[in-house]
């Protein structure tokens, strides 16, 4: 039988541990440090599986999603970036209101139920600004566009539908030239909010909206039973924004790193007044941006200490995702944070270089982690980025590297490999080929899957749920000891 090409390039296991070999590690054991307190220390991060409905609430769909999971009982899972906005945000949870907490208290209990109690339940919390579609470049000229002085002085006529008329002639060197680097960036990119736009009084006004819009969302997840919290701090969103080293507002929250952390920590501080002492609160941030001008893992070494001191429960650590030098989109389409250099560290495939995505992000927290304990602070840290094999985990965690090593697309393409490997059938793991099926689903905004899900198992079986097109089973096949 010939072997798969994308089974050579599988990260190497040269044997799988037997049970009572998985029994005796780390990965497998539990962590009980402060608030946080796991049955192991195996963790699946938040994706975004395109499940809600349409006004942001809690599916049957959604359900099975996190249930499926919680079947192969990890330590913990976090639910996917959910709105802390009572605003239209698409098939995206959203738990801006109590009127959300119905559902949400519906899949923490489905997750206890699936797991036999053993998984913990973690929401990530995310606050986003506006982004639009890239417009046809006729339309934003003849609609959108400001005519500045600069345009009038350049244009044939003074008449203003002469002079958008006149542009729409124009090549786009020529324009782009003529057009302030925002105008012509809304233009070939879509329109996109910055939390230095101050000059927008809901972002100059961000400092005092946030903390108690996170606070708020906080205390519906832990009304809904959930086991905890997780700040999204991380990647293109409002709050790794005002991380960044590109944060140049100079109202006391940019430019310095103390001004840039400033408001990440109010809004921790104020989610952890607002819930219940006993309840964790962690955050997701960057070790690095990995765009020019952006902060780095010197910057990011400062900002968990100061997370640290200030409370945080664990720190998870990823890499890039940022639209600064995301790919151009489509006319009709938004610009997408994981299309360009710093996208593709945050979720590296087997084609990205030598070295491939194998715990390609585990240098950040491993620095992260020594500097906290160097600090005297034993916060947990959080790992993640290619990880597929029970060794590459034990030697994480064995080496000092993290306190608890994560692991999403493996767990996407089988949600069972856990319990297989604490049970000694490692060799029955469908393993993820790296390729990023399921990264291309989410950027189209369609209900993601893995491309592993349907190979091997009956395509024609009418119990499977499956996706509109019908081309797609909905979720991960069962996993069947033999």
């Amino acid at each position: 039988m010939s072997v798969d090409r994308r089974e050579k390039r599988l990260l190497p296991i040269a044997h799988w541990p037997s049970a009572e070999e998985a029994s005796a590690m780390r990965w497998f054991s539990p962590l009980d440090e402060g608030r946080l307190s796991l049955k192991t220390r195996t963790w699946i991060p938040a994706m975004v599986p395109w499940r809600a409905t349409p006004e942001g609430e809690v599916s049957d769909a959604v359900i099975e999603w996190y249930a499926r999971f919680a079947e192969g009982r990890p330590g913990a899972i976090v639910i996917e970036a959910t709105g802390i906005r009572d605003i239209p945000s698409g098939p995206l949870l959203r738990i801006g209101h109590d009127r959300y907490i119905p559902g949400l208290r519906r899949l923490a209990d489905a997750v206890r139920a699936a797991s036999g109690g053993e998984t913990k339940l973690f929401i990530q919390l995310i606050d986003f600004l506006s982004i639009k579609r890239r417009p046809h470049r006729d339309k934003f000229i003849l609609r959108f566009l400001k005519l500045d002085e600069r345009i009038r002085e350049a244009a044939p006529s003074a008449d203003d539908a002469e002079i958008r008329e006149w542009l729409c002639d124009q090549e786009d060197e020529r324009l782009q030239e003529l057009f302030p680097a925002r105008e012509f960036e809304s233009m070939t990119m879509g329109y996109r909010e910055r939390v230095t736009d101050v000059d927008i009084p809901e972002i100059a006004s961000l400092p005092e909206s946030l903390p108690a819009l996170f606070a708020e969302a906080a205390a519906r997840a832990e009304a809904a039973g959930i086991d905890g919290v997780e700040l999204h701090y991380a990647h293109a969103y409002t709050m790794a924004s005002f991380l960044s080293r590109r944060n140049t507002r100079n109202d006391g929250y940019g430019t310095t790193r103390e001004g840039r952390v400033r408001l990440p920590l109010e809004v921790l501080r104020a989610v952890r007044a607002r819930v219940k002492k006993e309840y964790p609160v962690g955050l997701r941030f960057l070790g690095d941006e990995v765009i020019q001008g952006g902060s780095d893992l010197e910057d990011a070494t400062f900002f968990a200490l100061r997370f640290a001191e200030a409370g945080a429960d664990f720190l998870s650590i990823s890499k890039g995702g940022k639209f600064e030098d995301a790919k151009q989109p489509k006319v009709g389409e938004a610009a997408y944070p994981y299309t360009g250099p710093s996208g593709h560290e945050c979720m590296p495939t087997v084609k990205i270089d030598a070295q491939g995505p194998f715990s390609r992000n585990v240098p950040l927290a491993a620095a992260i982690r020594a500097t906290l304990r160097k600090a005297g602070k034993n916060t947990p840290i959080i790992t993640a980025g290619g990880i597929c094999s029970p060794w590459q985990a034990e030697e994480i965690l064995s080496s000092g590297e993290a306190d608890i090593v994560a692991a999403a697309r493996q767990s996407l393409a089988d949600p069972d490999w856990f319990q297989k490997i604490r049970d000694g059938l490692g060799s029955q793991v469908r393993r993820c080929f790296f390729t990023n099926y399921c990264e291309g689903l989410d950027q189209k905004h369609k209900a993601v899957t893995c491309q592993r899900w349907d190979r091997d198992f009956d395509r024609e079986d009418p119990s499977i749920l499956r996706s509109a097109d019908g081309k797609r089973r909905l979720t991960a096949p069962h996993f069947v000891k033999n």
